[in-house]
């Protein structure tokens, strides 16, 4: 009896080879562009646990300022990544937000140092100062030195399994070439 596989002719190395080498010339070419212009990108891709999200970068202090400060929502799939210039304890306020947040900080190895859901606090008040709208904003620490911060939708990093050393994807070099 004659195998039905042995009809089936088989594709060369060449015409298997010659497709991923253009995909990876093409993709290596667009990196390669969005770094030559010097511009950082708008937004990144950041993977943990499985679940990738596209994410705004807040890479200057007026971004990191803004925050997602007036955002309504987000969708299951975005997020804010928070770059600094250095790794240190840090801590987050819900300054101007007006939907729960979850955040996890990062270190620059890509590791999480402590994640939490930060609820919206009422808005400043018209008659309140800012000294006091702030003062009684309450924080939410690093609880170890970090250099980045993810935050997504409320509720989606508890149910990845998003703790204290898991490990978080992204392009860290870019982010520290254009963090101000």
């Amino acid at each position: 009896m004659r195998c039905a596989a042995s009809t089936i002719p088989r594709p060369s190395i060449r015409s298997m080879v010659a497709p991923a080498i253009l995909a990876t010339g093409v993709a290596a070419t667009l990196a390669l562009t969005a770094c030559d212009a010097g511009k950082p990108p708008a937004s990144m891709p950041v993977a943990v646990n499985g679940k990738t999200f596209t994410c705004r970068l807040a890479i200057d202090p007026a971004a990191r300022e803004q925050g997602l400060g007036g955002v309504a929502s987000l969708a299951p799939d975005e997020g804010m990544l928070f770059a600094f210039t250095d790794s240190a304890p840090r801590s987050f306020w819900m300054r101007g937000c007006i939907m729960d947040i979850d955040i996890a900080f990062i270190d620059p190895f890509g590791f999480v140092t402590a994640v939490h859901t930060m609820p919206k606090e009422e808005l400043k008040g018209a008659d309140e100062t800012v000294v006091s709208y702030e003062g009684r904003l309450a924080k939410y620490p690093s609880l170890a030195p970090a250099q980045y911060a993810l935050e997504v939708a409320p509720g989606t990093l508890a149910p990845l399994g998003v703790k204290r050393g898991t490990r978080v994807e992204f392009d860290r070099e870019l982010l520290k070439k254009h963090a101000k």
